[in-house]
């Protein structure tokens, strides 16, 4: 093998990759963040007794939940520029990642919402607690419980989805790796040290995630 390895671009590089890694990573929390909102908002239409609340809940879920990602990405960036709505790169891959997560976590908070007893909901509403109360004070707060470790999961799908955000011209992590690597040509080198970064980004998260269930779940473990 004839191919000689240069790792100083690569290391002279390193504050911009880890400065890309944090850019990464705060795509993935905000999009995070609105898709358990979507979601919390799609599994509560998705049971509504109007037929064009449930329709657009279960289209949105199916959509997001069986097309690839990269549709989706390319939708919100090339889809909508047809017509003549260009949006920001930023935009595009935070519309992109939100509306994909939306729709798994639906299904998710889906699952944690059956395992509540619905005898719940009713001692809520017998105590004279309103429909809204008795959602955000007693069913919502289990359900983040039950789903927990699904959506760390859906947390690190986040993460290592932001990276089809450099095909819409995004510079988070595998962009900014992608422009550096092609002004220097050590291809190999860049991409190698970006891997280990997204695995970092990762680990930190479910080292993260553990760390907050031992805080609010520490009880179940004694």
């Amino acid at each position: 093998m004839d191919y000689t390895f240069h790792w100083r671009p690569v290391f002279n590089k390193l504050p911009n990759l880890l400065e890309a890694g944090l850019e990464t990573l705060k795509v993935a929390v905000i999009a995070m963040i609105f898709g358990i909102i979507i979601g919390l908002i799609l599994n509560y239409l998705k049971q509504s007794k109007w037929f064009i609340y449930r329709w657009f809940s279960i289209s949105w879920i199916e959509i997001a939940r069986n097309t690839p990602a990269l549709l989706q990405l390319f939708f919100f960036g090339f889809g909508l520029g047809a017509f003549g709505l260009h949006l920001d790169p930023l935009f595009i891959i935070l519309l992109g990642l939100s509306f994909n997560n939306a729709g798994y976590l639906a299904e998710t908070f889906r699952g944690g919402f059956e395992a509540i007893p619905k005898t719940q909901i009713r001692a809520a509403r017998s105590l004279g607690m309103s429909l809204w109360q008795s959602y955000t004070r007693i069913l919502i707060p289990q359900v983040l419980r039950i789903v927990y470790y699904p959506m760390t999961n859906q947390m690190v799908w986040s993460v290592l989805m932001s990276s089809l955000g450099m095909l819409v011209g995004f510079r988070e992590l595998s962009g900014e790796t992608q422009f550096l690597a092609s002004k220097t040509y050590r291809i190999f080198e860049f991409f190698m040290v970006t891997a280990v970064i997204y695995y970092i980004i990762v680990k930190l998260i479910l080292g993260s995630s553990k760390l907050i269930s031992f805080y609010f779940f520490r009880e179940e473990l004694d």
